[in-house]
This record gives C-alpha cells, sequence and structure tokens, in this order.
C-alpha cells in the first residue's frame, strides 16, 4: 500500500492551495504533543449528476461547534470551509473521496499554559477505497466488548470530535484486532452501551430501531442520516435510550453506522450470533434482503449517490455538489 504522504495533488492551508508534497508541520507544534484540535471525515459520492459532498453542512457546523467547545478561535466561516471542500474535491480530481478537515494549534510554544499558539485549519482528500473487507457490508462484522470505557461527560467533551478521543478509540480498537475480531463495542462509565471505536451503534428488536442516547458517544451525523431514514421512508418508530450489551446478544438486528464506516451489519458480539434468535443467517452468510438493516443500506445508498426519487426527494439538501476549477499550476 502507498503512503499517504507519497502522491500528488493540492491541500488547502489556512486559505491557500499547497501541493501535496510539499505539506510541512514542525516537529514542536502544540497539536503533536497534546492533541488540543478537532477534525471531520466528510464522504463524497459520484452520482448521475457529477461528485458530491455528503452533509457537507452538518460536518462543518460539528467542525466549528467542536472549535468552539475547545476554546479554539477560528477565523474561517463555515461558507469558507464549505467551499474549500467543494474545490478540494475537484482539484484532487476526485469522484469518490474522504475529506479531512482539521484544525489544529501552532508551534510557538509548548506546555499546557503555552500562550499566543496559531490556529490553522487544513483540508486533504483521498480515495479511502474499502473500509473493512468488499464483504462486510453484506456479511457482517464481528465485535469484541472492549474493557477500554468510553469517556465520561464530565472527563472530557463528548459532542466534539477531537483528536485526543481517538487514542481512547484506537485502543479499544487495536485489542479487539489483535484477538481476531473486526470491530470493538465501547460502553461507557456505567457499563451502558456507547458505540463502535468510531462508529454510533443500532438493534433492531421486534421491529423497532434501538441507539444508545447521546452520552458518552458522538452524535453522529451518519446516525443521524438513519434515524431519519428509518422514521420518514421505512416508518419505524426510533427510539434513543440506555442499551445494555446483553440486549445485542438477543437482538434481531444489529449494525454500526459512520461515515466511513457507513452502515456495517453487527453479526457477532462476544461470541455470540446476533440474530440467532429471529433465525438470522449464520455469520459468514449475506444478510436478508428483507430484514432492517439491508433496507436502511439500500436508502443509505441510494440518497448518498443522488438516486433520489420521489420517496427521497425530500432529503436532497444532504448533497452538495463539487466546484469545477482548473488545476493549480
Amino acid at each position: 500500500m502507498t503512503p499517504l504522504y507519497d502522491r500528488d495533488g493540492w491541500l488547502w492551508h489556512d486559505g491557500d492551495w499547497l501541493p501535496w508534497r510539499e505539506a510541512r508541520t514542525h516537529l514542536v507544534t502544540h497539536t503533536l504533543h497534546y492533541g488540543m484540535g478537532c477534525f471531520e471525515g466528510v464522504r463524497a459520492y459520484e452520482g448521475a449528476r457529477g461528485s458530491h459532498l455528503f452533509r457537507v453542512a452538518e460536518h462543518t457546523r460539528r467542525l466549528l461547534d467542536s472549535a468552539h467547545a475547545l476554546d479554539i478561535p477560528l477565523s474561517f466561516s463555515a461558507d469558507t470551509l464549505i467551499q474549500a471542500q467543494r474545490e478540494c474535491l475537484a482539484r484532487n480530481r476526485l469522484t469518490n473521496a474522504y475529506l479531512k478537515p482539521t484544525v489544529f494549534l501552532g508551534a510557538e510554544g509548548l506546555g499546557l499554559r503555552a500562550k499566543g499558539l496559531t490556529t490553522h485549519v487544513m483540508i486533504a482528500a483521498w480515495d479511502l477505497g474499502d473500509y473493512l473487507s468488499p464483504e462486510a457490508a453484506s456479511v457482517g462484522i464481528r465485535a469484541l466488548t472492549s474493557s477500554w470505557a468510553r469517556h465520561h461527560v464530565n472527563i472530557s467533551l463528548c459532542r466534539a470530535k477531537t483528536n485526543g478521543h481517538y487514542v481512547n478509540s484506537m485502543l479499544a480498537l487495536n485489542t479487539a484486532v489483535k484477538a481476531g475480531f473486526d470491530e470493538a463495542l465501547m460502553l461507557d462509565p456505567e457499563g451502558y452501551v456507547a458505540e463502535a471505536s468510531a462508529a454510533n451503534v443500532f438493534l433492531v428488536r421486534d421491529g423497532v430501531l434501538h441507539t444508545p442516547e447521546v452520552t458518552s458517544c458522538l452524535q453522529g451525523i451518519t446516525r443521524d442520516s438513519v434515524i431519519r431514514l428509518a422514521r420518514d421512508v421505512l416508518g419505524l418508530e426510533v427510539c434513543e435510550r440506555r442499551i445494555t450489551r446483553d440486549e445485542l446478544y438477543t437482538a434481531d438486528e444489529a449494525f454500526v453506522t459512520g461515515t466511513a464506516a457507513e452502515i456495517l451489519p453487527l453479526r457477532e458480539l462476544d461470541g455470540r450470533h446476533v440474530g440467532a434468535r429471529a433465525g438470522a443467517p449464520a455469520v459468514g452468510e449475506p444478510i436478508a434482503d428483507d430484514s432492517v438493516t439491508a433496507s436502511l443500506q439500500r436508502l443509505y445508498r441510494r440518497v448518498t449517490r443522488g438516486e433520489l426519487g420521489d420517496e427521497l426527494a425530500g432529503f436532497s439538501h444532504w448533497l452538495t455538489p463539487a466546484v469545477s476549477c482548473a488545476p493549480t499550476e
């Protein structure tokens, strides 16, 4: 696999376009040492009418909210950042891509009391490829409940998508992967289901869709998209509440959602086959076409690819087209 730094392209940095190979950050950059920063992951998809960004306005608002919660001053408006993301897609000649707007602090000083730090913003875009395996979306993933708990609401910011939070996620995921699993399920400090390492969690029981209330977990934009599609298109009841892990063991269906992951079935947790009570296909076999998970996957794929039709026309505002621009000389 080619290293991400070894490619041609353009990055947006503090309002200017920078050749990818010329990107440099000083070794005493404050965020590198202390994790004080925030970021977003935004997906772009190719559709019948060209490429577009999915829910970029919501992602950009969350980026601004995260910076504000961290008390990091930003001089760029939401409109400026959205326009830069649109151009980033075009300048890199990408049709399907993952974009990562990131806010970080400069190298004027180190230490918790450092003053006079400048705020910097960068946007990169590249082809993400498959999040896991090509079969993961149809056969599902295997997860392990982690011994690493999610943050308590008074330990760190739970609404902000901050750089430092992902140490917690990586500890959980690395442990699960080393044990032979695809993903980690993380509990909150009180023992209730929070989320996966970088994805929200849903379960289906007796035709009702359940998901943890947003306390210790991130208020995911894909999570919100799934809730709206389930309620408005499929007519499902959606319940946001505290969930115990044994409810996942005995669920009819379960799945995880995220910008990178999209919608992935959760087919096994801690060695228990999820959906066994409801007669779900065995682990390794494709999920049923008439399942809630598969129905939401189809709807999500259609709306992200701009295949709206009459039943999805009300979601057209989620799509923001890329812009056409000449490559920078």
